[in-house]
């Protein structure tokens, strides 16, 4: 235990030393640092470590990192319940549950399970659109719905796709190719290629969706804070019977013109507080991806 807490080459103590700025000492199973104010905070998460480790929770070098936000806004009872309480959305082609990792994660998926209409905010690596996506493969799995649609807005093609060589997939996929890598992990590729030549799975950009309304579809809008306020009713007001629509983006990513607001920030505040419509917004703590990016977005922030 005592060498999973100091992690590969005390990969764990040393990124401790960078969030709480000190220097901290491991000898004989215990743990030492001449900073007084970051000892009580420092005792508080390696105790809870040592709980969940000896409960049989296994810790991810992720976990190490978010347990640090978790101590200081929950009590060692609920961080416990969290971890042992997760359920698997989904699981990948080689039997890996996926899972959120976050509480903020476990609160989307049961907004997204709740609600017709869901808008997820937040930076890039909280899983906004990944678990989106995995969680409509599950229910297309369960025959919830009849086909899952993937779209976003072309911006830097001015959502004028006719001069870039190719078919319509062609021209369309590189905006799209994080979606393909998640429908890959749960599906496989051919099964992918599949669906989508039966029409099971379609990935279009959102100048296509003019004139459509889509009955029995999961429908997935990302990158949301790329549209105009005209391009999000154009595909808000495409919902049918028995479908069920994600919206998600980064407001603090657009690359919409200084003069344009994004669609995605006037959808939510004035689509806030209606029945059967959610809006969920991610932070820093809920990156998944290296922990040295939150550390960036902390500077950035700043």
């Amino acid at each position: 235990m005592y060498q999973t807490i100091l992690g590969p080459h005390d990969k764990h103590i040393k990124l401790y030393e960078r969030l709480f700025d000190t220097v901290i000492r491991a000898k004989d199973g215990a743990f030492y640092t001449d900073d007084a104010h970051a000892i009580e905070p420092l005792e508080t998460l390696l105790n809870t470590i040592v709980h969940l480790l000896q409960a049989g929770i296994p810790l991810k070098d992720r976990d190490f990192l978010y347990l640090k936000e978790l101590v200081t806004l929950h009590d060692l009872k609920t961080i416990q319940a969290f971890y042992e309480s997760r359920k698997a959305i989904i699981h990948t082609l080689d039997g890996k549950p996926i899972v959120p990792l976050t509480f903020s994660q476990d609160v989307y998926l049961k907004k997204l399970k709740q609600n017709a209409l869901v808008f997820g905010m937040g930076p890039a690596g909280t899983g906004k659109t990944y678990l989106a996506v995995m969680h409509a493969v599950a229910a297309l799995k369960r025959g919830s719905v009849e086909r899952i649609l993937l779209t976003r807005p072309a911006v830097e093609a001015g959502e004028n796709l006719g001069f870039l060589p190719g078919d319509l997939r062609e021209k369309i996929d590189p905006y799209l190719r994080p979606l393909y890598d998640a429908l890959y992990q749960v599906l496989g590729r051919s099964t992918v290629e599949e669906y989508i030549d039966k029409g099971i799975i379609e990935i279009a950009p959102l100048a296509y969706m003019r004139g459509r309304t889509l009955e029995g579809a999961y429908v997935i809008l990302d990158e949301a804070q790329n549209t105009t306020q005209g391009q999000m009713k154009l595909f808000l007001t495409r919902m049918g019977v028995d479908s069920k629509m994600v919206v998600t983006g980064d407001i603090t990513q657009t690359d919409l013109p200084r003069n344009v607001e994004s669609g995605l920030v006037h959808a939510s505040q004035i689509l806030k507080d209606i029945h059967d419509i959610a809006i969920h917004t991610f932070d820093r703590f809920d990156v998944i991806r290296h922990p040295l990016i939150q550390v960036i977005l902390e500077r950035y922030d700043a």
